[in-house]
């Protein structure tokens, strides 16, 4: 007997317009059958779009089937009196942790959902506490939510479902705004949850490495289940996985390749860790072996008297949030930084390390409690210094840059920067029809409201209203969390070419460490508000254990080769971009 019953489901909405009339009706989900089981641990899988949260939300009756029915421990949800009774059973842990905390300290807030529910006062004190332990957040009870990181509000969040003492939870994108730290916290509770509380768990995610672990995968396209299985065999369907928009795990792909190309043994082919990879390497032969040299990038901070016009330099710059106040914070503590134009950086480093904070100085949002900023020789923070010519030059799009949209249409958002700046109009359209095409956006986009579109496409709106600004440097922070994995190799092969035939120097903020390594020439880590290591990806990431003590991952495809090293397998690979790891592993087993 399924403790979730979804039998014929369809669900419907409608668009409307700013008088209210309908101008369209949406099929979200269509004819959806599926059961699990108490105690399974599910991943509903699939790119942005594809109906996951639609079914999901549908579990705990936040949504009501259009046609069709949803049971959850044999409670229909279309009964409004069993609505409660339902989401006490099914409680949902959502992508943006800010979004659910109401409490002004965290006890207070873990304790709203009982309370909420009637739950007599002692006992609501004995599940605050009882939660908090299983998130292992009890000495920050008494803590302001405002001052926890992402990982640890997401866990309050979780302590406060977890206090409705719900038979199941749905945790929907919970981990795409998170550190690696904080991601893998999150995928631990769940599955601790799981397997000591019995506690159902539904995972919604579009990152295929965070499957591996489900008894159950439903895979999710244009509102349809289109396969369910476990998750090797959803990995067998590479063709459909990319035909949804969704990849392999990393570590699959490589062991895919390498079984296609006759290295590994059949039994190897779906290897979903770094350990079950390396075995079946183990019992290959070494064909062929090759020497590689890595380059170091060296640092330099340049002298005021030997500044280029190609740099921005931050000297030996500090910055606090409310000074002199109670809760005054130091943000960055003596930071230098030298970006050129032309390069493509990675800038990694836990949450609350001062990445958004560094970046909010180089175009002068942010000025610095303490020492100097320098674009093309210039210090910015000299009277009269043209803050809006920075501006122009330096373009910065934020985590959320759909945030930043707010014309009627796509074509006039990306015009407001360029006219706002007293360009013509005339020159403003043909930098915005610019814009938009090396986004990689069509015309059919220019008429439309920018919230009319897709989140990548979104972005990818936003990303132009910064170019149409012709900048020489182009900031971004987290452009791509919450993206599926189609949408995000989108958006960094589109970053990637605007710096290769531009000469933009791009810096990218970002919490995956697989991007950095795939696309930038220079990593950047911050810890603690100050910079920690600045050199090439090969030897950043090579400091695995100095990431791993500030709560950092390398990426995967390093994990595989420093794996094989200690196996004594002397892999030759100072790159840890995708395809150059494949090459060099079919090198050393096929001679080729």
């Amino acid at each position: 007997m399924s403790f979730i019953n979804i039998k014929n489901l369809k669900f419907e909405y409608f668009r409307r317009d700013e008088n209210g009339d309908v101008t369209e009706m949406i099929e979200a989900l269509s004819d959806i059958n599926l059961g699990v089981k108490k105690g399974e641990l599910i991943a509903i899988a699939g790119r942005n779009g594809s109906g996951k949260t639609t079914l999901a939300k549908h579990i705990n009756a936040l949504l009501l089937p259009t046609e069709g029915s949803v049971a959850v421990a044999d409670m229909d949800t279309v009964e409004e009196s069993l609505r409660i009774e339902i989401r006490k059973k099914a409680g949902m842990v959502f992508q943006n942790r800010d979004n659910q905390i109401v409490g002004t300290i965290v006890e207070e807030d873990v304790a709203f959902g009982p309370e909420n529910i009637g739950v007599p006062t002692p006992e609501i004190w004995n599940r605050v506490e009882f939660a908090l332990e299983e998130v292992e957040m009890q000495n920050y009870r008494l803590s302001s939510p405002n001052h926890l990181s992402g990982g640890q509000k997401q866990r309050v969040a979780i302590a406060g479902v977890l206090a409705m003492e719900p038979a199941c939870i749905i945790f929907d994108e919970a981990t795409a705004m998170l550190d690696p730290a904080g991601r893998e916290s999150v995928i631990k509770i769940a599955r601790r949850l799981n397997k000591e509380k019995n506690i159902t768990v539904i995972f919604v995610t579009h990152h295929m490495d965070e499957v591996i672990w489900a008894d159950k995968v439903f895979l999710m396209d244009q509102g349809k289940l289109v396969f369910q299985g476990t998750p090797k065999q959803i990995f067998r369907e590479e063709k459909l996985l990319k035909t949804c928009g969704l990849e392999l795990p990393q570590v699959t792909s490589i062991a895919r390749a390498l079984f296609q190309a006759d290295v590994i043994a059949s039994k190897y082919q779906d290897s979903v860790s770094v350990l079950e990879l390396v075995e079946g390497l183990k019992q290959c032969e070494i064909k062929a072996l090759r020497k590689e040299k890595s380059v170091s990038y060296q640092k330099e901070i340049k002298k005021k008297s030997d500044l280029q016009n190609d740099s921005i330099i931050l000297n030996h710059i500090s910055y606090i949030y409310n000074m002199n106040f109670y809760d005054e914070k130091k943000a960055l503590d003596d930071v230098e930084f030298v970006i050129s134009k032309g390069e493509f950086i990675g800038l990694i480093g836990h949450t609350g390390s001062g990445k958004s904070t560094l970046i909010q100085h180089l175009n002068g949002l942010l000025s610095p409690t303490k020492g100097e900023i320098y674009f093309n020789g210039q210090d910015i923070g000299e009277k009269g210094y043209d803050l809006n010519m920075l501006r122009q030059k330096v373009g910065i799009i934020f985590q959320y840059p759909e945030h930043q949209l707010f014309a009627e249409t796509v074509f006039d958002d990306v015009c407001y920067g360029p006219i706002n700046m007293g360009i013509s109009k005339l020159e403003a359209q043909k930098r915005a029809f610019d814009a938009i095409a090396s986004v990689g956006l069509s015309d059919e986009v220019y008429d439309l409201s920018p919230f009319q579109l897709s989140e990548g496409q979104k972005r990818r709106a936003a990303i132009a209203g910064v170019l149409a600004m012709e900048p020489d440097y182009l900031i971004l922070d987290e452009p791509v969390a919450g993206l599926d994995p189609e949408g995000r190799k989108k958006i960094l092969q589109m970053l990637k070419q605007l710096h290769e035939e531009r000469n933009i120097a791009v810096l990218l903020v970002s919490h995956c460490m697989e991007d950095v390594a795939e696309y930038a020439d220079r990593v950047v880590v911050m810890n603690e508000s100050k910079i920690l290591l600045d050199n090439t990806p090969d030897i950043i990431f090579g400091l695995h254990e100095q990431l791993e003590a500030i709560h950092l991952k390398a990426p995967i495809l390093y994990c595989i080769i420093d794996a094989l090293r200690r196996q004594g397998i002397p892999i030759e690979c100072q790159s840890y971009r995708f395809q150059d790891v494949l090459e060099a592993l079919l090198y050393m087993y096929t001679g080729a």
